[in-house]
């Protein structure tokens, strides 16, 4: 059974960090490339980071480039998004994503989400 499990969410005061790690079970962990995505009430999930199964190659939205740091690490099946410098505008669920393409065929999965808030 596939899961992707977020946690790290939570209430954080403007200029603030926050740790989100999301653990995967079910699946090669190691053959899946690993993103994070946001979704703000009102508006449309949109990628913050990504980062490759192979090198750990990482990817940025604008809005969180020099703010945040995606990470993994294969052996706890565990991706990780570092946010510093938080502002309101980053308040959102957030959502882990594992992708794994197999020719033609797309592998996909998402956890439930965990809520980060950014506010005074």
């Amino acid at each position: 059974q596939v899961q992707l499990v977020e946690s790290g969410g939570g209430l954080v005061q403007p200029g603030g960090s926050l740790r989100l790690s999301c653990a995967a079970s079910g699946f090669t962990f190691s053959s899946f490339a690993m993103s994070w995505y946001r979704q703000a009430p009102g508006k449309e999930r949109e990628l913050v980071a990504a980062i490759t199964s192979v090198r750990s190659i990482t990817r940025y939205a604008d809005s969180v480039k020099g703010r945040f740091t995606i990470s993994r690490d294969n052996a706890k099946n565990t991706v990780y998004l570092q946010m510093n410098s938080l502002k309101p505008e980053d308040t959102a669920v957030y959502y882990c994503n594992a992708q794994r393409w197999r020719g033609t065929v797309r592998d996909d999965y998402w956890g439930q989400g965990t809520q980060v808030t950014v506010s005074s």
